[in-house]
């Protein structure tokens, strides 16, 4: 929503905005959404119709079989959720288009759990190399492979090996703002400077008390861990950022979640008004921020 409310304002695509667009996990969807046509030649998709897609699919990405229900055991001895879902709404969104169709850079993060790397996929690379040049449904699979929500994605590959197998990039790089930065810097090294923009999908209130904690084993750290993990990584990021860029070059907007709606996979009706309202809360109050964000935007000459 509040990529929209860019758009509006500037009366201009995010694509067309923006030298390099990247994205993890449910940022690494959003990023292919705004960069990649379902087919080639066919238009771009606004940040409207993305906010459409977390509305009106979120239920058919995160269904589950009685089956599931009754043997994923809160989805602690096994996948929450089944692929098919989201592979069917991704293929429906993305079709046949590419990674090199991107008509603006774009840099999205997922990590290889059998060979132990980060993985990042690049548009610019996709363009030189036909072993990297993957589907963009594929790309977007691999970087929201939340683990102990959806099974890893094994992306067949061209190259030495035959397939990758991949998880969601939020494990490394749950704000891929650094990662950006230091894509941009080696794309254009001799750019008079860096103008990055960071959009964060709401960090965490819930607390987590020593008297519960300290008596915790791995079973019951398993899934507070990685909300930990997640939140901690964006807001170190968040802090790096600030110390390397001039105020002026770098815009981080974020809100908080009530424990109402902290849960990735709540798509019910309710959630989804209560996380709308926070964004435009959030729109609401970073009004005079978004107006001279996108005053630079359309004059900039920064590399973004």
């Amino acid at each position: 929503m509040l990529l929209a409310e860019i758009e509006r304002r500037t009366r201009c695509s995010a694509a067309t905005l923006f030298d390099l667009v990247a994205g993890t996990s449910t940022g690494g969807i959003l990023a292919l959404g705004l960069t990649i046509p379902r087919h080639v030649g066919a238009p771009l998709y606004n940040a409207c119709e993305l906010v459409e897609l977390y509305e009106h699919q979120g239920s058919r990405i995160f269904s589950r079989s009685l089956v599931r229900r009754l043997f994923a055991c809160d989805n602690l001895t096994w996948k929450k959720y089944s692929s098919d879902g989201i592979e069917e709404v991704l293929w429906n969104y993305f079709g046949d288009s590419r990674l090199r169709d991107a008509v603006t850079d774009v840099l999205v993060t997922s990590y290889e759990i059998e060979r132990r790397f980060p993985f990042f996929f690049k548009s610019t690379n996709a363009r030189e190399r036909l072993d990297y040049d993957f589907p963009a449904r594929d790309v977007a699979r691999a970087t929201s492979a939340a683990p102990s929500y959806f099974e890893p994605f094994r992306l067949p590959s061209g190259g030495i090996t035959d397939h990758y197998t991949l998880i969601d990039g939020g494990v490394f790089a749950n704000n891929p703002a650094a990662c950006a930065l230091v894509e941009a810097r080696a794309t254009y090294p001799h750019a008079g400077g860096y103008f990055v923009v960071s959009l964060g999908t709401g960090s965490l209130l819930r607390s987590l008390p020593l008297y519960l904690a300290r008596y915790w084993g791995s079973a019951r750290w398993a899934k507070p861990l990685l909300d930990v993990v997640f939140d901690g990584l964006s807001s170190t990021v968040d802090y790096q950022l600030r110390q390397l860029l001039p105020a002026e070059h770098y815009y981080r907007f974020q809100t908080t979640l009530n424990g109402h709606n902290h849960s990735l996979d709540n798509t019910n009706r309710s959630n989804i008004e209560s996380l709308k309202a926070l964004a435009r809360a959030l729109i609401d109050r970073e009004s005079q921020e978004l107006d001279r964000l996108c005053e630079t935007l359309v004059g900039s000459q920064f590399v973004t």
